[in-house]
C-alpha cells in the first residue's frame, strides 16, 4: 500500500494575476493566498491546491507534458460541464478534433476509460475536467462523444 494519498499541488505560469484570479474564481476555486510571485487556489481545501506563477514562462509553447491540469469531477457534473462553463463565459475548445458542442468526450486510455472536456485559462494553459468511467477493463473503442457512450 502506498503512503501517497493524492496530488497536493500543481503549478501553472500566468501573465496577469488579477485576470487569473477572476478566471479561477469562476471555476469555483477558493483563493488561498495571493502573493507577488505565486498565487494559490484551493482545489479541495486542505487536500489539493493550484499555484499560479507570474512569469515569462507563460510564453513556453503548450505541450501536454507542460501547462496542463486535469481536474476531477463526478460524472453528473461532467454531463453539465459544457453549459456550466458557458454560463461563466468560458469557451470549451476543440480537443482531439471534437468541437465544443461534441464534448465531453470519452478517452480510451487503455485499460482505463475517462470522460473529459477541455478549455483554456486566459494564458492558454490547458485545463480539463475529467472523470473515470471504467478502470482496469478490457476496452476496445475509438474516442467518442460522451452522449454516444451513454446510449
Amino acid at each position: 500500500m502506498s503512503m501517497i494519498k493524492g496530488l497536493y499541488e500543481a503549478h501553472l505560469p500566468i501573465s496577469d494575476v488579477t485576470e487569473s484570479i477572476e478566471f479561477y474564481k469562476k471555476l469555483g476555486l477558493e483563493l488561498a493566498h495571493q502573493g507577488d510571485e505565486v498565487t494559490f487556489f484551493w482545489i479541495e481545501k486542505g487536500k489539493s491546491w493550484l499555484g499560479l506563477w507570474k512569469t515569462d514562462k507563460v510564453k513556453t509553447p503548450y505541450h501536454p507534458s507542460l501547462r496542463h491540469i486535469a481536474l476531477y469531477v463526478e460524472l453528473e457534473g461532467l454531463l453539465d460541464a459544457n453549459e456550466w462553463l458557458n454560463e461563466r463565459g468560458i469557451e470549451v475548445r476543440t480537443a482531439f478534433n471534437f468541437k465544443s458542442d461534441q464534448q465531453p468526450i470519452v478517452l480510451p486510455n487503455y485499460p482505463q476509460s475517462h470522460a473529459a472536456i477541455y478549455f483554456d485559462d486566459p494564458d492558454g494553459n490547458s485545463l480539463e475536467l475529467i472523470t473515470p468511467l471504467k478502470l482496469d477493463d478490457e476496452i476496445d473503442f475509438e474516442m467518442m462523444e460522451l452522449r454516444d457512450w451513454t446510449k
